[in-house]
């Protein structure tokens, strides 16, 4: 049963970390986006305001930021999929996803202090840190065999090139 089941295991580690990569890859894209908010005062108003709330205000403040962020674009997913603009509906779901992963991304970066004070959520966020290592731990074999597969494609001597080169010249043999 456990032989049938590890390819399940690595695509759930192999998507993981595909969000585990969005996140660590838009955080700083949104940051530098953020930061070209010409509302400075508005910026540090908010950043000493988040300072001053407690762990559950500002688990509040985390959710309500990522609905008001999300939620058009949800409806814009369910419109687009209504009237079956099926691209439309793809862009919009694409774009969704980017721009959540980068604004939770960020938005938790303002408030991992405050959010990692609440016991409960400071081990939601270590058992979450435990799967990311455990998706790398199941992932590193496959990762291995796709980059030795890569180094073959590359390589010149016997690599998969190197077959078709000759696989080539004899199909120009034959013809001539």
């Amino acid at each position: 049963m456990r032989r049938l089941l590890r390819p399940l295991w690595v695509l759930l580690a192999l998507l993981f970390l595909l969000e585990a990569w969005l996140w660590d890859h838009l955080s700083p894209v949104v940051a530098r986006l953020v930061g070209f908010i010409p509302w400075a005062s508005f910026k540090r108003w908010l950043a000493q305001a988040i300072e001053r709330l407690p762990p559950w205000a500002t688990l509040i403040v985390f959710v309500v930021t990522l609905g008001v962020v999300l939620l058009p674009l949800k409806f814009a997913e369910v419109y687009f999929l209504a009237t079956g603009q099926w691209l439309g509906a793809i862009a919009v779901i694409l774009a969704a996803k980017l721009i959540g992963v980068g604004v939770t991304a960020f938005i938790f970066d303002a408030t991992r202090h405050k959010l990692l004070q609440m016991a409960w959520f400071r081990a939601l966020y270590e058992w979450m840190l435990r799967v990311r290592a455990w998706a790398h731990a199941i992932t590193e074999p496959v990762r291995l065999r796709m980059k030795e597969i890569a180094a073959r494609f590359r390589s010149e001597r016997g690599g998969f090139l190197h077959w078709l080169k000759r696989l080539r010249r004899r199909a120009n043999r034959r013809a001539a």
